[in-house]
């Protein structure tokens, strides 16, 4: 599940709000931000 962040309220917005439209639910903001996972290296010994 990916997880979308307005970018003006700061809350969380659920994906299936996110496919219908494009708009913040809680503010009508329609700047949206996905969150990204940043990858760790771990190095082998």
């Amino acid at each position: 599940m990916t997880d979308y962040i307005c970018f003006n309220c700061g809350k969380k917005i659920p994906e299936s709000s996110v496919r219908r439209r494009i708009r913040c639910p809680y503010c009508g903001s329609k700047i949206i931000l996905k969150e990204r996972v940043v990858p760790t290296k771990v190095k082998a010994r």
